[in-house]
């Protein structure tokens, strides 16, 4: 959201992220290359990336916790591929202290 309904921005501390890079293993490269073959979903990558994606939102949110904000606008994930076998997960927002209007 851009905004809190019955709340204003009090504050802007900035922007916040929470960054991880993870690698694949070499089981579940074998494992998703197998499974492609046939089709359907990769449930140990979808597993792993569901886990990267709480893992940047809690770093986040500490961060804007850190910076002494209560809420963060216009939350983001960014995800993108590094040397082919590393994936990069990104969480970001503006952390904001908002208060009841």
């Amino acid at each position: 959201m851009n905004d809190v309904p019955g709340y204003r921005v009090a504050r802007v501390h900035g922007e916040v992220f929470g960054l991880t890079v993870r690698s694949r293993n070499v089981g579940s490269q074998i494992g998703a290359g197998l499974k492609a073959l046939a089709g359907g979903e990769l449930k140990g990558m979808t597993k792993n990336l569901v886990a990267s994606r709480h893992e940047v939102m809690n770093r986040m949110v500490q961060e804007a916790l850190d910076r002494g904000a209560n809420a963060i606008l216009a939350m983001r994930f960014d995800t993108s591929e590094m040397g082919g076998n590393w994936t990069e997960i990104c969480a970001y927002g503006t952390a904001v202290t908002i208060v009841p209007e």
